[in-house]
């Protein structure tokens, strides 16, 4: 690998060079394994243990370290690890100790013999050879006494010796001893002997390090100091030779093989979880969301005050009619399915909804309406539900093809007739936007590719793409991972293939890094200016058509979110898999995304699109950012529903009493409901009875703009998925529950 020859990672023995056959573009001249980037790691841990796969087969498995696949994040780690000791060691003899090599040289001639010590050498030479010597290109003597390749023969193989030792007493190599094995050396050369000398040597040398200590015992500190653990041995680096290391980059390498092993502990953990529950493969959108507010206990809203980070305030104002907005939500297919029982004739576009259906919204109050799931969606979701074994599903209304009303819906002429009748009944129009990432077969996706995060090789060279093409255009593949189909893996990934060209992109799948990727989208890469100005466009578009837009889980677009799923600061990673390969400092982020895109588009929205109510469906605490300094005119309050019905009246109390003391006006812009669509209905979490009704007169009657869910009212109790085009259910509405409404809640 040209240019990669400074770079020296752990050694492995020539019995297992010969026995696994590894590609020669793994070794550096020195014969140390070289491992340029992750996906090299990657490349050789496939490779590893495909070969250890082979050679159980053949039934040599006493011969293996593990019979358990070593991963890429360790192998990544060990060969860090080991080139940081070589820039330790080199540092110690430029800085410390110029002639350290020749001492040691004299050194062990003296104590074990010259002879003891060139039969140790040519042994390691033997048994452990450098490239050239490998592919018999020169002999050890040659090798030992000259400077050939750069190379000071004999001081190579002083510190390769060192190493080695080291190595075979670190347990955190356990994965590795059958590749790095110093058994035979001992057995044939005076190397325990040599090395207790050099320990020797090293103890009347000046020392090193913050602790000043002999050489040899500081670069066993960290082995010591987390023996089971590379990334702890990482991590005792950082902290402890820091001042050594800081004007070189393995710092910032050193934080990112740390994120690298967070990172494939993450995707293993999801890998076991689809292996042991097949059901868990998420087959419908937003698997991280499902059961959000089952956690244990909902935290409590805090604000911080000022200092570093200090949120400057940049409210929206109000125009006259938002204020008064009470929202109905109506997941659109399943509206339209049960109306046509009701109405006992075929509604199945909007201009097909009965006046009567719009007339009773208003009468009780309603002034807005959230169709959710009215815009084209992506080809590619349908079929992979189909193909699942869910032949009644249509595509998920959050894997989008394209912002255009869905034809099956009557398209956008059907759309405006429905408009103009529910405004003659008060009643806006809303609908949902998911800025952060579009289908696998969008219009963009084939079009743009550019404009979606991806890399050239899949980020795990277990993944395969070998199931049906899901595009529906002759010029581009789309295929997702083969684990997918087979209920084995959660694939971060998808493949597109350009057909014309021949190239290759692994897209990633959209993901919240809560639970498992979304496997029917594709990540748009908001670091890239026209992507974002083609979605502010698209969210001018759909401002123009409805009043009140809600974005769905618009904190992941938040340049705090956005940087720690997809391009963590060095030492942050773990959200996402393998994206620690991407990681930016803060700085460089700042470059790329200098402005919050949310900022940019309440900005545009005021400008080109005034009366339009911008609604964040946003968590994560971020609650008061999203209105006061981001400027939407609404925000979710899920603590509203989560501590309600646990009946945490305290914390809820609480709550309230922060948001008051931090900035009234915060209050006034919560979206409070008692189920949203990710969430269980309203009747299954707060029941009909008293309870039910205390929390919908708070709801009701608190500031802030109340929001009803899909048959809430009605006392209906499935839980209607992003992908049902029908109520599975043969429901009737409760008539008592109704009625308590409208004496209650409606015309009380």
């Amino acid at each position: 690998m040209p240019g990669c020859e400074g770079r020296r990672e752990f050694q492995i023995s020539r019995k297992a060079r010969e026995q696994f056959r590894f590609d020669d573009t793994f070794f550096s001249i020195t014969g140390d394994i070289l491992l340029v980037n992750p996906q090299a790691a990657q490349l050789f841990a496939t490779e590893l243990n495909d070969k250890r796969k082979k050679e159980i087969g053949r039934g040599r498995k006493r011969h293996l370290a593990s019979s358990s696949p070593v991963t890429a994040s360790e192998i990544n780690a060990m060969g860090l690890f080991h080139e940081v000791l070589h820039f330790i060691i080199a540092s110690y003899e430029k800085n410390v100790n110029r002639q350290v090599f020749d001492k040691l040289d004299n050194w062990l001639s003296g104590q074990i013999g010259k002879k003891d010590l060139s039969g140790l050498q040519h042994t390691f030479l033997d048994l452990f050879p450098p490239t050239p010597v490998f592919r018999n290109e020169v002999n050890a003597e040659t090798f030992l006494s000259g400077n050939d390749f750069g190379l000071n023969g004999r001081r190579v193989v002083f510190e390769e010796l060192i190493l080695l030792w080291l190595q075979n007493r670190n347990p955190a190599f356990d994965a590795i001893a059958d590749l790095i094995d110093d058994s035979a050396l001992d057995e044939r050369s005076a190397y325990e002997k040599a090395l207790a000398a050099t320990n020797v040597f090293f103890d009347t040398q000046p020392g090193y390090g913050p602790a000043d200590s002999p050489l040899l015992k500081m670069l066993l500190a960290p082995i010591q100091a987390s023996p089971e653990s590379i990334s702890g041995q990482l991590q005792f680096i950082v902290e402890n030779w820091g001042d050594i290391l800081k004007d070189s980059p393995f710092l910032t390498r050193i934080l990112r093989a740390i994120d690298f092993v967070k990172e494939e502990g993450k995707y293993f953990m999801m890998l076991a979880q689809a292996q042991a529950d097949k059901a868990k493969i998420p087959n419908v959108r937003r698997p991280g969301f499902e059961g959000f507010g089952e956690r244990a206990s909902e935290p409590v809203l805090k604000f911080r005050g000022t200092g570093a980070e200090y949120e400057p305030e940049n409210f929206s104002a109000d125009l006259g009619w938002m204020p008064r907005l009470v929202l109905i939500a109506k997941n659109v297919f399943v509206w339209l399915d049960q109306l046509s029982k009701k109405y006992r004739r075929q509604i199945d576009r909007l201009d097909l909804i009965p006046d009567e259906e719009l007339e009773t919204i208003a009468h009780r109050g309603f002034t807005g309406l959230w169709l959710i799931g009215i815009w084209k969606r992506s080809e590619a979701s349908r079929k992979i539900k189909h193909l699942n074994g869910n032949p009644d599903a249509i595509a998920s209304a959050y894997s989008l093809d394209a912002y255009e009303i869905a034809s099956e819906l009557g398209g956008d002429q059907s759309y405006r007739n429905l408009k103009d009748r529910a405004w003659r009944h008060g009643v806006r129009l809303a609908s949902d936007m998911v800025p952060n990432h579009m289908g696998i077969d969008s219009t963009w996706l084939i079009n743009h590719p550019d404009w979606f995060l991806s890399s050239e090789y899949p980020p795990y060279p277990n993944y395969s793409f070998n199931g049906p093409d899901l595009s529906g255009d002759e010029r581009v593949g789309i295929f997702i991972e083969d684990g997918y189909w087979s209920k084995r893996d959660a694939s971060v990934v998808f493949k597109r293939l350009d057909r014309w060209t021949g190239e290759v992109r692994h897209v990633y799948h959209g993901n919240d890094g809560t639970h498992m990727p979304w496997n029917d989208t594709a990540q748009l890469d908001f670091t890239k200016p026209e992507v974002r100005e083609a979605v502010i466009q698209r969210i001018l578009h759909v401002a123009k058509m409805f009043p009140i837009i809600r974005f769905d889980a618009a904190m992941v677009l938040s340049k705090k979110h956005y940087q720690r799923l997809w391009f963590p600061e060095p030492g942050t990673g773990g959200a996402i898999p393998s994206r620690s390969n991407f990681s930016m400092t803060k700085e460089e982020f700042d470059t790329v995304m200098p402005v919050e895109f949310w900022r940019e588009v309440v900005d545009r929205i005021q400008h080109e699109a005034p009366d339009t109510l911008l609604l964040a469906e946003a968590f994560w605490l971020m609650e008061g950012y999203f209105v006061r300094t981001l400027g939407m005119h609404r925000v979710y309050n899920s603590a509203f529903m989560n501590m309600l019905k646990r009946e945490e009246n305290g914390n809820y109390r609480q709550v309230i009493k922060n948001v008051l003391e931090y900035n009234p006006q915060i209050l006034k812009r919560f979206v409070n409901f008692l189920n949203n669509p990710d969430e269980e209905t309203a009747i299954a979490q707060f029941g009909k009875d008293d309870k039910y009704f205390g929390v919908c007169v708070l709801m009701a009657t608190m500031p802030g703009l109340p929001m009803f869910g899909h048959g809430q009212v009605e006392g209906l109790t499935e839980k209607y998925g992003m992908e049902f085009k029908r109520a599975y259910r043969d429901e009737r509405e409760d008539e008592s529950l109704v009625a308590r409404h409208d004496r209650e809640i409606f015309h009380s």
